[in-house]
């Protein structure tokens, strides 16, 4: 018995197993960039609202961030604002739908 190509199919299947690792690393990377996008994008918009601007203003700062795709959310509640901004990964349609969400609180001022 022969076992001509046996390393052939064994290096076939390890790649495909390499392929898979590095794809899901890749998408961790792009969720995590993702993530801290809209966690920035967040924190700006919560800063311009503490300054006690207008809803508009603080969507525009955010936006400014987060470019041109997702949303952002300004919540107001008895003196504090939040802001939320979400957005879906990019390039991975694989995920089907999945988003990045990031949201931060403060104070604003009167």
């Amino acid at each position: 018995m022969s076992d001509r190509g046996a390393v052939t199919a064994e290096l076939a299947v390890g790649m495909v197993a390499v392929a898979v690792v590095l794809v899901a690393v890749l998408a961790t990377g792009a969720a995590t960039v993702a993530r801290l996008t809209c966690l920035d994008a967040a924190r700006t918009g919560a800063r311009v609202a503490a300054l006690g601007e207008p809803d508009d203003v603080v969507v525009a700062a955010a936006r400014r961030v987060l470019g041109d795709r997702g949303e952002v959310r300004v919540a107001r509640d008895e003196g504090w604002v939040t802001v939320t901004v979400s957005t879906p990964f990019t390039g991975w349609s694989v995920l089907g739908g999945a988003r990045a969400q990031g949201s931060a609180t403060s104070w604003a001022e009167p």
